[in-house]
């Protein structure tokens, strides 16, 4: 059976809805407030699990209203979550300013988020599944959640990794236990270049080097382009009104990677990865619109 367990952060989402992204020494007003269940992988594994995909997730919440909030969301979703550690202190939120172009911005506070230590981490549970995704961790309280994810992509052949940017300004010396394990690599354009220093095919090119069978790079309004050792091809996107991209690229990511595990052809991941991102950014929130089916035929 195709399964997935994510390994990320939980955050509570707290979008605010606001005329303007202000910039140094501006003001702007806020339109409406919504609470919502994130995190990087969260999103995708709520994604899969919606798809049929079976899913648990390993991460950190607080002993507060939060992280309730997070374990019932993920539970109602399907998702397994014995592997989530409850812990004393503050779970992760992330504040995230919508203007009404779509465009937004991110503030996070990480709480517990950067404190799984390896020894926490229920391997025995972990293994049942077949893939094994990672996003980044703020890192910002230790880098024990960091190293966590280092040792863990030794127990499985199947790693997708979606670095963001927390981990991309990191550097790739940094990210080379994770990136030599990987086998599905999801940058957006902007991470990957940060990586490695150069243009997004050139950085694809030493990603084959290092052992990772496909990139997939996220370009936005552009769709995406993917790259193996002998395809290399543009999925284009679908033109849909955009109200809020928050979440886009998890959402992608789900559709991709239930391509990957059906045994789709990495064309077919492309476009159903477009598919599930535009019915995302339809809607306010990362998960609101992640759909329960993708057409056969597109």
């Amino acid at each position: 059976m195709s399964s997935a367990i994510g390994f990320g952060a939980l955050n509570l989402d707290k979008i605010y809805r606001v005329d303007k992204i202000p910039g140094k020494d501006e003001e702007g007003f806020v339109r409406d407030l919504q609470l919502s269940p994130g995190g990087s992988a969260a999103n995708t594994i709520v994604g899969l699990a919606r798809l049929g995909i079976k899913s648990a997730y390993i991460g950190k919440v607080g002993n507060d209203l939060e992280g309730q909030i997070l374990l019932e969301d993920l539970k109602r979703e399907g998702v397994e979550t014995k592997a989530v550690i409850k812990a004393n202190g503050r779970s992760g939120t992330a504040i995230i300013f919508v203007d009404d172009r779509g465009n937004r911005a991110i503030l996070v506070d990480p709480g517990v988020n950067d404190t799984i230590r390896y020894e926490e981490i229920d391997l025995e549970l972990a293994k049942k599944f077949k893939l094994l995704h990672l996003t980044s961790f703020i890192c910002k309280n230790g880098l024990d959640s960091l190293n966590s994810q280092k040792r863990l992509v030794n127990e499985f052949e199947a790693v997708s990794f979606d670095p963001g940017m927390p981990y991309a300004e990191r550097g790739l010396k940094e990210l080379l236990p994770i990136l030599k394990k990987t086998t599905i690599f999801l940058p957006n354009r902007t991470e990957i270049e940060k990586i490695f220093g150069m243009d997004y095919k050139s950085s694809a090119e030493k990603c084959l080097e290092l052992g990772i069978q496909i990139v997939v790079v996220k370009l936005g309004s552009e769709g995406c382009w993917i790259k193996t050792s002998n395809k290399e091809l543009v999925a284009k996107p679908f033109a849909v009104k955009v109200v809020d991209t928050t979440g886009a690229g998890d959402a992608f990511n789900a559709g991709f990677l239930y391509g990957f595990l059906k045994g789709m052809s990495i064309e077919d991941c492309g476009k159903i990865g477009n598919y599930v991102a535009s019915l995302c950014i339809q809607e306010l929130g990362a998960r609101k619109g992640l759909p329960s089916k993708v057409p056969e035929k597109f």
